[in-house]
């Protein structure tokens, strides 16, 4: 007789969360750690640069924890997408950079409620491991982009290896931005 097996979670990926406006010209991406010093001054500098170009940047964080020498980054990374199960990914998300001296396990379920996450089963699926898959696939993603270290910028789908500023970014944004849409994009459906 087969055991029948606790129903599967749906769990969004990060590669779906995106702030900023959709139809933004500009589509920035960036691996990072929530451990990482240069990964947290890159946050800050994307959120400036979010503030900056409003409604022509939008941006999707994804995950790369560098577990060797940052034990605390991976379950940091699965908490935040246990937050955006609730849609509390970048409530969390901006936390755990300010946080991100403080880690531990249940630190992470006090910024859970911080961020507004009503969970009650919060802690046991971060102690058990429920997203932790959700951050392999992002780690395994990059890996097999060549990523080797954090911060690590995309922008509309290129590397970006320029210097982590909001005047280096911006070069590149504001060229970006200006640029007409494809030509597809501008075929009208009919009603």
């Amino acid at each position: 007789m087969a055991h029948s097996k606790a129903p599967e979670i749906e769990i969004i990926p990060t590669k779906n969360i995106w702030v900023g406006a959709k139809e933004a010209p500009v589509k920035l991406v960036m691996f990072g750690d929530y451990e990482s010093e240069p990964c947290a001054k890159a946050n800050e500098v994307v959120n400036q640069l979010m503030e900056k170009y409003e409604g022509k940047l939008q941006f999707n964080f994804r995950h790369f924890p560098l577990t060797k020498i940052h034990q605390r980054a991976h379950k940091a990374a699965e908490a935040s997408i246990g937050a955006a199960q609730e849609g509390k990914f970048w409530e969390m998300h901006n936390l755990l950079f300010a946080k991100r001296r403080q880690l531990g396990t249940i630190s992470l379920k006090s910024y859970a409620k911080e961020s507004g996450v009503t969970d009650k089963n919060f802690l046991s699926k971060l102690v058990d491991s429920v997203y932790g898959w959700s951050v392999r696939i992002d780690l395994l993603e990059g890996a097999n982009n060549g990523i080797k270290d954090v911060p690590f910028f995309y922008i509309n789908g290129e590397v970006y290896n320029g210097p982590v500023n909001v005047n280096a970014f911006s070069k590149v944004i504001d060229v970006l931005a200006k640029k007409k849409p494809a030509a597809k994009t501008a075929v009208k459906k009919r009603a």
